[in-house]
């Protein structure tokens, strides 16, 4: 157990856990600005039972992002922000990846980041699997994008976005989300035209944008909705 750790102005990522097994972080702090390129708080690679609880992370990037061979990662209790949100991927920009499965994010509160809760493939991707996420009980305070999926990630124009990823995501749930968006659109779901989406459920949505009423937008996926649904989900 990593416990009552705090780091602080890493030059790149904070927590770097590769190739680790049944591993837990308690009380742990990350500090950074907020203007900080590429200082993820704690990324996850190739890595197997995960715990990360009762954790502050402030950071330029991803306060915590997941990276491929990620199984059975708990996420509990976390305050991010500011930064880039708790992000799963990207995934696909590699051949060989291994499949992330059972990821369950819970408890938590995201304030003043770019994105909320993202998952996020690469255009053009070899095949590969993202599945079991689950992502519950979340407080957003003035995010942006705060539910995401995004198989069309393609920072910097660095690849083709007419081909479709090969990465598979399914069996996702969104519940008990609730907050204030700083964007518009506040629920995107945009899934591959290759491997679409499967099982992606929306219950309990509830988010509000200061500037009039949010939006939702989806691609490739019909998500299996419950309960509140605001902004008035999309489908497709």
């Amino acid at each position: 157990m990593v416990r009552d750790v705090t780091t602080k102005d890493s030059k790149q990522f904070h927590v770097n856990v590769l190739g680790c097994k049944n591993l837990s972080f308690y009380h742990f702090t990350v500090s950074a600005p907020e203007e900080s390129l590429n200082t993820d708080g704690i990324h996850i690679g190739r890595s197997s039972g995960i715990n990360i609880t009762n954790t502050n992370i402030k950071t330029g990037d991803d306060c915590i992002s997941i990276g491929d061979g990620s199984e059975q990662i708990t996420i509990d209790q976390v305050t991010c922000g500011p930064g880039h949100g708790i992000s799963v991927g990207s995934l696909g920009k590699y051949a060989n990846e291994a499949p992330v499965v059972g990821i369950k994010v819970t408890g938590s509160t995201l304030t003043n980041t770019q994105n909320g809760i993202r998952v996020k493939t690469w255009p053009a991707s070899p095949a590969g699997i993202a599945s079991n996420m689950h992502f519950e009980d979340i407080i957003m305070n003035n995010v942006g994008n705060p539910i995401l999926i995004d198989q069309e990630y393609c920072p910097y124009s660095q690849c083709k976005q007419q081909i479709p990823s090969r990465v598979k995501i399914s069996d996702v749930t969104f519940k008990n989300i609730r907050g204030t968006s700083s964007t518009e659109l506040a629920v995107k779901l945009v899934c591959s035209s290759g491997v679409p989406c499967q099982n992606v459920q929306l219950t309990d949505i509830n988010l509000k944008f200061n500037g009039g009423a949010p939006t939702s937008i989806c691609k490739n996926v019909k998500p299996i909705l419950g309960g509140v649904q605001q902004p008035r989900s999309c489908s497709a």
